[in-house]
């Protein structure tokens, strides 16, 4: 007799989407990427809530001002990820080269008088009506698209000849350089070992990365000995020499984790957040969560980050294995974002690296940070589910289906 033919019903455009060929069964979100970030979302609305309760008020703002800022922001950053959720990633590939334009101008635009926004020496955002929004954080999203495309189309040559190697990091060299002139040394970093870690992950030479990491070295040294950025680094190698002066805001975060001990003082009762530690509710978020939350709750959060950063670094590996190259390299510069700017941020905090205004990410007040990791993770979570959808269901079609016949 002949086999009967089994189909399954795809979802209709904004209803329950369905795996062709396993009768039904819904595709889910993944968990491993949603538990961990809700959960950092959650920490990240507890310590927004406590850590800018007294800069609220003593801006004259209402007592829950910067939380419900970080609300709405978190709320436009969901919607967003769930607009990239249904964008597919081949959408992405076709744009990847124009993105690279559009990295450059939108840097460009955070220097034109009067579009252009200074907060503490840094012209690093654009006014956008009633809101500002720091480019970079955007930037970071687009150059990993467009190596991404780069690596997916050469990755033979990047493997094997130095100068395919050479390019994507000389784009990396072109974005730092107009980042140093806002200046964000930080930004500038973690774009260059974004890209000259998917360039490592596409197979690279080691040679070839040694080589240009010793040309990339001494621009950075360069850019370092920049009078308050030679402060930063003295300050961070002894804060305890000028502990009213440079070495100030990092005094007063080791003194916020000292005194988190084992398992904190408790929600709410952070001293160190009442004018004592600088930006308590953004990049130093994290010492006023080790102060009210402890050990415990450091390692609590390190744990999420890396669940987070394994999974989505797992998704790359799963993209490649099924010849989705340019899923894949986007999915590793994502993992490779997030965990390198949760590490700075940690690194700094904990006096291990110098001070750099980075956030750390899903938990610290910062609405251009949260849209656009926000975003991120929508991609992430596109990529899952197109693996899902065309390569889910080839196992459970392989397997024999009950009641059919020969």
């Amino acid at each position: 007799m002949r086999r009967k033919a089994v189909t399954a019903k795809r979802g209709k455009p904004g209803s329950q989407a369905y795996l062709p060929g396993t009768l039904g069964h819904p595709v889910l979100l993944d968990s491993w990427v949603l538990i961990p970030a809700l959960l950092l979302l959650a920490i990240g609305f507890i310590m927004v809530g406590s850590a800018s309760i007294a800069i609220a008020e003593e801006a004259g703002a209402s007592t829950y001002h910067y939380l419900m800022r970080h609300i709405i922001f978190v709320v436009i950053g969901v919607m967003l990820a769930y607009t990239m959720r249904i964008i597919p990633v081949a959408f992405l590939e076709r744009i990847s080269r124009p993105l690279l334009w559009l990295c450059v101008l939108a840097l460009l635009l955070v220097m034109v008088p009067g579009l252009g926004h200074t907060v503490n020496g840094s012209t690093r955002w654009i006014r956008l009506g009633f809101v500002n929004f720091q480019a970079v954080e955007a930037v970071k999203l687009m150059v990993i698209i467009y190596v991404a495309g780069y690596l997916a189309r050469k990755a033979d040559l990047v493997q094997s000849r130095f100068f395919d190697t050479l390019k994507p990091l000389g784009v990396a060299g072109v974005l730092s350089a107009l980042l140093l002139l806002q200046p964000d040394m930080g930004s500038a970093a973690v774009i260059t070992a974004i890209v000259a870690g998917m360039v490592w992950l596409a197979g690279a030479a080691w040679r070839h990365v040694f080589v240009l990491g010793m040309l990339v070295l001494p621009v950075f040294g360069w850019a370092a000995m920049e009078p308050y950025r030679l402060r930063r680094i003295t300050s961070f190698l002894d804060p305890w020499a000028d502990a009213y002066g440079s070495g100030f805001q990092l005094t007063q975060a080791l003194i916020a984790i000292g005194r988190g001990e084992m398992f904190g003082v408790g929600i709410g009762a952070s001293i160190q957040k009442l004018f004592y530690l600088p930006e308590a509710h953004t990049d130093f978020i994290f010492a006023v969560l080790a102060e009210e939350f402890g050990l415990f709750g450091v390692i609590m959060v390190l744990v999420l980050f890396l669940l987070l950063v394994t999974r989505i670094m797992v998704i790359g590996i799963m993209a490649h294995r099924k010849g989705r190259a340019f899923a894949g390299f986007v999915a590793y510069g994502i993992g490779l974002w997030l965990g390198l700017q949760a590490i700075v941020n940690v690194g700094v905090n904990l006096g291990v690296l110098p001070t750099k205004g980075l956030t750390l990410p899903l938990i610290s007040s910062g609405g251009s940070s949260m849209l656009m990791t926000l975003v991120a993770l929508g991609v992430v979570l596109r990529i899952k589910y197109e693996l899902d959808r065309d390569f889910g269901a080839v196992e459970k079609v392989r397997k024999p289906l009950k009641g059919a016949t020969a």
